[in-house]
């Protein structure tokens, strides 16, 4: 298998419209087999070992029947990165066609997070807003952002640990999303939830693919939002499977992330606020205008040759999965 996911390996640079957590530039590795094409992206950042969900995921993606879906057709939000020009605010609320759920992405001034979400709620006076911490804040600063923003839908991931989650649930009636907490869990099933989090987020690649992520869905048996990584269309088709084989789906997904792209693999787009469940494959003229140069294909090609020795071949082989 391994041999085969390295014959037909592409890796291109998808730019971004504006900066993301400090990326610009969003390099994924994409390969086919014989349910389609798989998407390999962790953050250049991750170590083989962190990165072992993400390839499981993709391998899953490419040579394991998904589930049967239950909806063609799943709600989005749309995401704001930490942005502060209403300018900027308005061009890249206007690519998020229809939509009526924002999440806006805070944890930096304090004072610029309000404006940003006030900026919002004045462009889209009917938008549900919800936020997004990734784990940055201390209870304290958390519980004093909440007093402040007015109603929001949910705040996820405020703090970084179930303590501090905890603690803050008791301060405030707010509901709490889990992401970190749970996709960077050693085992993702021995958390206990109770008391910090209201809501699961789910995120495909992050957690070893659609089969694991309904497991850990069905094992708190809370709600569930399902959101992406910054994905190409790939990666993103494979979050709609999962939002489409949830039984239960309280919640718009992060999905629609691909607006934040100057260039995508494929065109993934969003109507009416919603997005389509599709096969998505890439369009080989769009490839090779993004293809990345060959050092940094080679690159590639070990860091999936390293994440799969470091624990993938052996899930693989306990799977059954094959060519």
């Amino acid at each position: 298998m391994l041999d085969s996911i390295l014959g037909s390996l592409r890796v291109v640079a998808l730019a971004t419209k504006t900066d993301f957590r400090s990326v610009t530039s969003r390099e994924v590795a994409i390969f086919e087999g014989a349910m389609g094409w798989g998407e390999f992206s962790p953050f250049l950042e991750y170590s083989y070992e962190e990165s072992i969900p993400w390839l499981i995921s993709a391998i899953e993606a490419a040579f394991v029947q998904p589930p049967a879906p239950l909806r063609n057709e799943i709600i989005v939000n749309a995401t704001l990165p930490a942005i502060d020009s209403p300018i900027e605010i308005a061009q890249l609320l206007d690519s998020f066609h229809g939509i009526t759920v924002v999440k806006i992405k805070v944890g930096g001034d304090l004072q610029l997070d309000l404006d940003r979400i006030a900026c919002v709620r004045d462009l889209r006076p009917k938008a549900k807003i919800r936020v997004d911490v990734n784990g940055l804040w201390s209870v304290d600063q958390a519980s004093h952002f909440l007093s402040q923003v007015g109603e929001i839908e949910y705040i996820e991931q405020p703090c970084a640990t179930l303590q501090e989650l905890r603690e803050l649930k008791k301060r405030s009636s707010v509901k709490v999303a889990g992401d970190e907490i749970i996709r960077k869990a050693k085992n993702p099933l021995e958390l206990n939830l109770e008391g910090a989090v209201d809501i699961v987020m789910l995120k495909v690649a992050p957690l070893g693919g659609i089969l694991r992520a309904m497991e850990i869905a069905h094992h708190y048996s809370l709600p569930v939002a399902v959101s992406s990584a910054l994905e190409s269309a790939i990666g993103i088709s494979y979050g709609l499977k999962l939002a489409a084989a949830l039984p239960h789906l309280d919640f718009a997904c992060g999905l629609g992330t691909g607006a934040l792209l100057a260039v995508d693999v494929a065109n993934l787009p969003i109507l009416d606020g919603k997005m389509k469940l599709s096969e998505v494959r890439p369009e080989s003229a769009v490839l090779n205008k993004i293809a990345v140069s060959n050092e940094r294909l080679n690159w590639w090609k070990n860091r999936i040759r390293m994440t799969w020795n470091a624990g993938v071949a052996m899930h693989v082989e306990a799977k059954g999965w094959s060519i």
